[in-house]
């Protein structure tokens, strides 16, 4: 039998002592709740940064296509898509599908306010699925009717509310052009993405409507959206796309697009790190100030076994177990409180966040079963390396004083 696995057992199951209990208690607690904080904050963050990513790719693609030239405005230039350059969209088995758009600026008039937006016009290949999980009232345009479509339009709860315009109603919006042009629209839906970027700026419409405006010619649009199957190809996806599309032409990812967003969320893993070196800390002090306190309250024990024969290697090991024990108390508690309060807000949404400021009306949770085992075994290493220089401590105990001192 392993001797010093023995005594720790017996140290941990069948101990009366109680001058230790309080601390060890709160080493437990210690441990608890900084493993169920590091897997919030892991989760959260990776929940916040999927919601907000899906957001906006949901609303603009995960890869623009431009015509290449030095416009820097609001409303694309035209262009013709050539057929290699479709043909490789169309056969490229990592994007799931790509549809055209173009944009102009305007201005709304209506219940004597005015708001300038970004008109956007889509066809009748638009995927409204996104659309559709944020819609707040009404419908989507209808394209099946090309003459009525011109006239429907959605716009953001963000834009009906400054309005005060509701599903239903009509107004007029001047397009910026020489000379301006203007068309009468009626809101056939209402949205809310929740991205102030793009509620702010943008109103959904026929692109029909933009080619006549513009007097382009047949078949010419702004510009190519591209929804990829995995996101995480994006780089990769982007760069090849890039050099495989005609040499008129530009690509630009979603990072690049919405620049200040991404990097928004990339500050938030410098937050997570931070937080998790934190959390580990503070676990780790308590595992400490909790070893140390069982060696010194043992000095006697420790005195009796050397004086048997005991090596200090052993009696190490004795504590050692004993703080393992603990550490793995503190882990199976702070699983259950942090997977538990992860599945209630996911299951609930009961914490609630400011849309304005956070993008999101409640606080995200994406949990992974391997950051998880991650946090778990770091815990166990990290905890276990440290403790290794208090159980050094039992070496500095002398026999004789702790059987005198008895």
């Amino acid at each position: 039998m392993n001797f010093a696995y023995f005594i720790a057992r017996r140290m941990a199951v069948k101990s009366q002592r109680t001058f230790s209990k309080l601390i060890v208690r709160i080493a437990i607690a210690g441990v608890m709740l900084s493993l169920a904080v590091m897997i919030l904050s892991v989760s959260v963050i990776k929940g916040f940064k999927t919601e907000i990513r899906e957001k906006v790719r949901g609303y603009i693609g995960d890869i623009q296509i431009f015509k290449y030239d030095m416009n820097g405005s609001y409303e694309n230039s035209p262009f013709l898509p050539d057929d290699s350059t479709l043909q490789y969209l169309r056969s490229n088995n990592r994007i799931d599908y790509f549809q055209y758009f173009a944009t102009k600026p305007a201005i709304i008039s209506a219940n004597n306010e005015i708001e300038g937006i970004n008109f956007k016009g889509v066809g009748k290949d638009y995927r409204f699925d996104f659309i559709k999980k944020h819609l707040v009232s009404g419908r989507c345009i209808d394209f099946r009717d090309s003459i009525k479509a011109n006239r429907e339009i959605m716009i953001s709860s963000f834009t009906a509310n400054r309005l005060k315009l509701k599903a239903g109603d009509e107004f007029i919006i001047y397009f910026v052009q020489d000379p301006p042009r203007r068309r009468k629209f009626e809101i056939v839906g209402i949205y809310n993405v929740g991205i102030e970027n793009i509620d702010k700026g943008f109103v959904l419409g026929s692109i029909s409507l933009v080619q006549r405006l513009n007097n382009w010619l047949p078949g010419q649009v702004g510009g190519i959206e591209i929804r990829l199957k995995d996101f995480a190809q994006l780089a990769p996806v982007s760069d090849r796309v890039y050099e495989r599309i005609d040499k008129n032409l530009r690509s630009y990812p979603l990072s690049r697009v919405y620049p200040g967003i991404f990097n928004w969320l990339d500050l938030l893993d410098v937050n997570t790190k931070v937080l998790l070196v934190l959390m580990m800390i503070v676990g780790v002090i308590n595992m400490i100030t909790a070893l140390l306190i069982m060696i010194l309250e043992r000095a006697n024990m420790i005195g009796l076994l050397k004086s048997m024969g005991a090596t200090d290697y052993t009696i190490m090991k004795i504590f050692l177990y004993n703080a393992a024990y603990l550490v793995l108390i503190g882990l199976v508690l702070g699983n259950i409180l942090g997977l538990g309060l992860a599945f209630i807000q996911l299951q609930t949404q009961f914490f609630q966040l400011n849309q304005t400021s956070y993008f999101l009306n409640y606080v995200p949770v994406e949990v992974h079963f391997t950051d998880v085992l991650l946090l778990n075994l770091a815990t166990v290493v990290i905890s276990l390396i440290v403790l290794i220089v208090p159980a050094m401590y039992v070496s500095r105990v002398s026999p004789l004083k702790a059987i005198r001192f008895k």
